[in-house]
């Protein structure tokens, strides 16, 4: 199916989404039948052509990146569509640890036998087809696809506008791949239209092909999807991420992992945008912290304690305790020690990650236990919230739901099971 740029009469975007629908749902029954070394076989020569074609994808993220700057785009939105030679190398670079991944379909789960006789084991199965709806980060095009095949299951991208011409780039190589291996190219589909009507179309009228959508992208996407999808959705609405320095926190310990959390890369849903300091520690910590924050090119919007310890703190409003910047800025606000700092996180948090730096153990295990976050961490950067880091080879997103996946959604995250059960001629009495 050829690339659509422009915008289409709705009939045809409901006749070209139903046509990849029934193309996904052939494919997912085929590769339901397919071993984990074909799968690996075309991750692998995925990785490669991603490689080989370098040169491509960077020419198409060019015309992608010139297009984003005449809009306007933000600085957070150009640095995740940007690609160079490295970010390349590091998609190819992430297939290849999917592929080393343990094969999660087929693995038995549980097992037991029955007074009668009767084996019962709970296996993972795929999902089947999943919908997976995203913004300007082209490298979700082969993280999506590749977790995806891994795990067994068909996939429809639909990738944002801003990245059309990067991601159609990198899907060709993992087409060429999958058809290199002998397998259905309809495995990994991308919707070929930037317009809007095939996502509604995707969302609500695609039951029957499409068993659960991801999104991944900013509050609006989010919200939209969680609102019109008529199949279960895996995903996070924001990252209002915290770091608390506690009492007996190292301080520079505390500094090296503050930075970290908020600079290393502001744009991404891990990047703290809060830090609570506790008061026990305020006359030690503060002044450094927020020092070694502005020094960096952050901007910090505080409560009255961080205002008097530093005068280039602006007075935070209401809604900053609440607000996924995904720029240099970072609240900061003194708490009176570790339960007003979960309150706090109660309160304002997404669910997404937290932090805790201190040397008290008793404080970081309640810290542990009793913040209900995807990714709690002790003495650890918010960055790390992760499927890389986790070993999960990529991700998809971050789930923040409690319903069948939560924290990085990677191959494993995206099966189910059944239960599969042996006799020897049991029959149920009457």
């Amino acid at each position: 199916m050829g690339i659509i740029e422009q915008s289409q009469p709705a009939s045809d975007i409901a006749a070209i989404m139903a046509e990849i629908g029934i193309r996904a749902r052939a494919a997912a029954a085929a590769l339901a039948r397919t071993g984990s070394g074909q799968r690996d076989h075309a991750l692998s020569r995925s990785a490669a052509l991603i490689e080989e074609r370098t040169a491509e994808i960077l020419i198409a993220n060019g015309r992608d990146m010139a297009a984003a700057q005449s809009r306007g785009l933000s600085r957070a939105m150009l640095d995740r569509l940007r690609l160079d030679e490295d970010r390349v190398r590091s998609m190819a670079a992430g297939v290849r640890e999917i592929v080393a991944l343990p094969d999660p379909v087929g693995q038995v789960m549980a097992e037991w036998t029955r007074p009668n006789g009767l084996l019962i084991q709970r296996v993972r199965v795929p999902l089947g087809v999943i919908g997976i709806i995203y913004e300007s980060r082209p490298n979700v095009t082969a993280d999506a696809g590749a977790l995806c095949l891994k795990s067994g299951n068909a996939v429809i991208l639909r990738g944002g506008s801003e990245s059309f011409h990067s991601s159609h780039a990198i899907h060709a190589c993992l087409v060429a791949a999958l058809l290199d291996s002998g397998l259905p190219g309809d495995a990994i589909q991308m919707v070929p239209t930037t317009d809007r009507e095939a996502v509604g179309y995707l969302l609500g009228r695609m039951s029957d092909s499409v068993d659960v959508v991801v999104p991944r992208g900013g509050r609006s996407l989010i919200e939209r999807v969680q609102r019109d999808a008529r199949v279960p959705v895996i995903g996070h609405l924001e990252g209002v991420c915290h770091v608390y320095v506690d009492g007996a926190a190292d301080l520079e310990m505390a500094k090296q992992i503050v930075l970290n959390s908020k600079m290393r890369r502001t744009g991404i849903c891990g990047a703290a945008e809060t830090l609570l300091v506790d008061r026990a520690c305020a006359d030690t910590h503060l002044a450094p912290l927020l020092e070694a924050l502005i020094d960096a090119g952050c901007e910090v919007r505080g409560d009255a304690a961080a205002c008097a310890a530093d005068a280039r703190v602006v007075e935070a409003s209401e809604e900053d305790w609440g607000s996924e910047y995904l720029e240099a800025v970072i609240s900061v606000r003194v708490v009176a020690g570790l339960d007003e700092a979960i309150d706090h996180i109660t309160r304002y948090g997404s669910g997404h990650t937290e932090s805790i730096v201190t040397d008290d153990e008793d404080a970081a295990g309640t810290f542990l236990r009793d913040v209900d976050s995807a990714i709690v961490l002790h003495n650890a950067s918010t960055q790390f919230a992760d499927g890389g880091e986790f070993g999960m080879g990529a991700e998809i997103g971050i789930s923040t739901g409690r319903i069948h996946a939560r924290g990085p959604v990677g191959a494993e995250q995206l099966t189910s099971f059944k239960y599969r059960v042996r006799g020897s001629g049991q029959t149920r009495p009457g």
